[in-house]
């Protein structure tokens, strides 16, 4: 017989930054219960089909596969997303974007533009908490519309419409009142692509040129041809290229231009409105 405890005393991530919480995560999900039941009945017997499931998790754990990919689900904001190989793990950084466009446009009916929406974290959130916005999401990659799709209809938001684009070309002719983008944004030559969970993402989700600036730089001067007057474009970036994104969006014409801050203390966000 083997218990709760005893699994958990045992398991062995060394390499994880987050042993703990990862062998919490794959053991609740072995047994399909949640974390607090783990430690409300430590002393249960855990059947050894269940076991055999916590030990294949920790297995690819210790290669270094992501605990969302294992599962197939990740937290963000307040909803519980599918995810998958083919698009980019969603992260707390990026709930920066969406608290930041919540507090820049008002709640009141917006056209808004999710752009790589991947899962489709980003207009989901928004959509989630904004029910007058009318939301596009979209994406470049097949696999990732249909698994934004999935992830729309499951939390059932009927206010965002997810469509195939690669950025702005299936969207000739439409104009928002909000564009939001975490692109890719790493230096090709990056040596962190080679550590951690990012060594199983999408490159294509990941790198942006030599200096991780390639797609900000082509957002920035194809958005004001599809921004409202007054319009805002929010964007995520590395942690050291907020002064370059801000320089971008003055050459392209944007006003009130500003960068914001993650947990971490690095300006993780830059914005800018477009004249009215």
């Amino acid at each position: 017989m083997t218990i709760i405890a005893s699994l958990l005393r045992n398991a062995q991530l060394p390499d994880s930054p987050t042993e703990r919480l990862d062998a919490e995560l794959l053991l609740a999900a072995a047994l399909g219960k949640s974390r607090s039941y783990l430690h409300t009945w430590p002393e249960r017997i855990v059947d050894s089909e269940a076991a055999q499931t916590f030990a294949g998790y920790l297995e690819r754990r210790r290669t270094g596969e992501p605990v969302a990919y294992i599962l197939g689900l990740q937290g963000f904001w307040k909803l519980d997303l599918e995810v998958a190989a083919h698009t980019l793990i969603p992260r707390p950084d990026t709930e920066l974007l969406v608290e930041t466009a919540l507090a820049q446009v008002p709640a009141t009916p917006a056209r808004v533009l999710d752009l790589g929406t991947g899962t489709g974290a980003i207009a989901l959130a928004l959509a989630s908490e904004c029910p007058a916005w009318q939301v596009t999401a979209v994406d470049r990659i097949d696999e990732a519309v249909a698994l934004a799709e999935r992830n729309r209809q499951r939390l059932a938001l009927g206010n965002v419409q997810v469509r195939a684009s690669h950025w702005f070309d299936a969207l000739a002719g439409e104009r928002f009142d909000l564009i939001l983008s975490n692109p890719p944004y790493i230096r090709a030559a990056d040596p962190h692509l080679a550590a951690g969970d990012v060594r199983f993402e999408p490159s294509s989700a990941l790198v942006a040129g030599e200096d991780g600036l390639d797609d900000l730089r082509l957002i920035i001067a194809q958005a004001p041809s599809h921004l409202l007057p007054g319009g805002w474009l929010l964007l995520e970036h590395g942690y050291d290229q907020a002064p370059a994104v801000r320089d971008l969006l003055a050459a392209s014409g944007f006003v009130d231009i500003a960068s914001h801050r993650d947990l971490g203390g690095h300006e993780r966000i830059s914005l800018g409105r477009l004249p009215c």
